[in-house]
């Protein structure tokens, strides 16, 4: 009897549509229904699945009542285990047994409201929920003789702490970094928005591993229409498993062959606050610390949180820093290239002869020596990362200035080009966000600038900034708001305005609720009502 119901539940399984249960905490119904036989029940279970080691069933003999629990050792807390569920069980089951020709629903319900001590206590009926609340850190509890069991949430599995994230690190600010477990990152969210109209809607993706997603926006700030977009696009993803969140950005990212990202991803919980409080969505992923946030501007590679938490004037010079940082990154080895092999009249006579005379003898030309160092680079970049950190920190050093020492001397490369390099290396150390795009960008202008000199890098820049233009971020403009301009958000763009200047959320988000703060909030010195005489104090002699 059993095999024939699972081959039924089977057969449904198949059939059913898949990730398309978008609610706050419910998993996808099924229609197989439990038996009053606590056998059938059981090998309903063992046949689903199999001969697991960590899949834990205790039988138990209550009042004459048999019983039976469910889990999956390592995934529920052992300690409110035996003293809410085992112990309440043993000890005040006999209150509740039910009497002689009672309902046969009584004994579940009087079970959940007279004997267990557990807040998340659920009712259930089929076994597609019942594998739902096992496999999501549950305990299901049977009772023989009743075609409902309940469902009780006690997850106890280990989570990494709380700590700063090492790649989002600043001088003032909060310590705090999402971790891999949902509902940590969740709170965090919640500690620092404490209004009623943030929500949080859940669902699953991933027709093997059912990775929870957790939906994060403010009602009456966010668009709507936003909100419903990324629900559709989640939805359609159709996926045997979902590990990262990097999964969901390549399905739900509106320029899947451009090299310019269009989701927003981000580790620091004040970082999704602040963007939702500007009328963004974020999308939380359980297992992983990374947030993604919809839609993302180009801008926001060079906001920082830092810059909100320092003055504005240090904070505004910062950031056209970074913005700087970023044009030589991705100009200045195609200019240098366009300069050597076409336009050195450009440079002052002292400036080439120095560079002609370190050139001298090289065997490459300009573009070769830019490309060749640029791999010499990034390998010694990758190498870094990969490595464990004493090792990878001692080969980044030793191998930057004993190998690029040794080919200057050996004559393959001019000293110029080693100095380029290094530079934009280092620039592209500063937007982190940007620091693969700008790398693809650099190597597309220094081909353009060895083929056609300044004007293939003019031409590159032209199609770039074409292309940037024509993007979108879930229907926000890419390069928003310089393009289309709009005056009144420019206040956060390339300088950061005083908090009390920008009373108003950005357009292209802030659809309703456009206010943030009113006028009266501008600082200004008191009011001296009614002047005083000034004391004179006398010294006594």
């Amino acid at each position: 009897m059993a095999r024939n119901v699972f081959r039924r539940l089977l057969s449904l399984g198949r059939g059913r549509e898949k990730n398309k249960s978008f609610s706050t905490c419910t998993s996808p119904a099924g229609t197989v229904k439990l038996s009053r036989d606590l056998a059938v029940n059981l090998n309903m279970i063992r046949d689903t699945l199999g001969n697991s080691m960590d899949v834990v069933v205790r039988e138990l003999l209550v009042c004459r009542t048999r019983v039976a629990l469910v889990y999956i050792n390592g995934l529920i807390n052992e300690t409110a285990l035996r003293e809410n569920v085992m112990r309440a069980l043993m000890i005040d089951m006999h209150n509740v047994e039910p009497s002689p020709g009672s309902g046969s629903k009584d004994l579940a319900d009087s079970v959940k409201e007279k004997v267990l001590s557990i807040a998340d206590v659920k009712k259930i009926g089929d076994f597609r929920t019942v594998l739902d609340g096992i496999l999501g850190a549950g305990i299901v509890l049977f009772f023989n003789g009743e075609d409902t069991g309940l469902i009780l949430k006690l997850p106890g599995f280990e989570t990494r702490s709380v700590e700063e994230p090492h790649t989002e690190t600043v001088v003032r600010g909060s310590r705090e970094g999402f971790v891999e477990a949902l509902s940590v990152n969740i709170s965090m969210l919640r500690r620092r928005i404490k209004s009623p109209d943030l929500r949080l809607e859940r669902m699953q993706v991933g027709g093997v591993t059912q990775t929870d997603i957790c939906v994060a926006y403010i009602k009456g700030i966010v668009n709507t229409k936003l909100v419903d977009e990324v629900k559709k696009r989640l939805q359609r993803i159709d996926i045997d498993g979902v590990l990262e969140s990097g999964y969901l950005e390549e399905f739900i990212e509106d320029a899947p062959f451009s090299i310019f990202q269009t989701v927003g991803n981000t580790e620091r919980p004040d970082k999704v606050a602040a963007k939702l409080l500007e009328g963004r969505v974020a999308i939380f992923t359980d297992g992983t610390p990374i947030v993604l946030t919809v839609p993302y501007l180009y801008i926001e590679s060079f906001q920082v949180s830092e810059d909100y938490y320092s003055r504005y004037i240090p904070g505004s010079l910062l950031r056209m820093i970074r913005l700087l940082c970023v044009i030589i990154t991705a100009e200045l080895p195609a200019l240098y290239v366009a300069i050597t092999a076409y336009n050195p009249e450009v440079l002052p006579s002292p400036l080439l002869i120095s560079m002609a005379s370190s050139r001298e003898g090289v065997p490459f030309p300009a573009i070769g020596e830019i490309l060749v160092m640029g791999v010499f680079f990034q390998i010694l970049r990758e190498a870094g990362v990969r490595l464990p950190r004493p090792v990878g920190l001692t080969v980044s050093l030793v191998g930057a200035l004993v190998v690029g020492e040794a080919v200057v001397s050996a004559g393959l490369v001019s000293a110029p080009a080693v100095i380029i390099i290094a530079l934009a290396g280092i620039c592209s150390f500063v937007v982190p966000p940007q620091s693969d795009t700008n790398l693809l960008l650099s190597l597309f202008f220094t081909i353009l600038a060895g083929f056609a000199g300044f004007f293939g890098l003019f031409l590159g820049f032209v199609l770039v900034l074409a292309h940037m233009a024509s993007l979108r971020s879930f229907g926000a403009p890419y390069l928003s708001p310089a393009a289309p301009l709009s005056p009144g958000d420019l206040k956060d763009t390339f300088i950061r305005a005083p908090w009390w200047v920008m009373t108003g959320r950005p357009r292209v988000t802030g659809w309703k609720n456009t206010r943030r703060a009113g006028v009266v909030s501008s600082p200004s010195p008191p009011r001296n009502e009614e002047k005083k005489p000034a004391h004179r104090y006398k010294v006594d002699e």
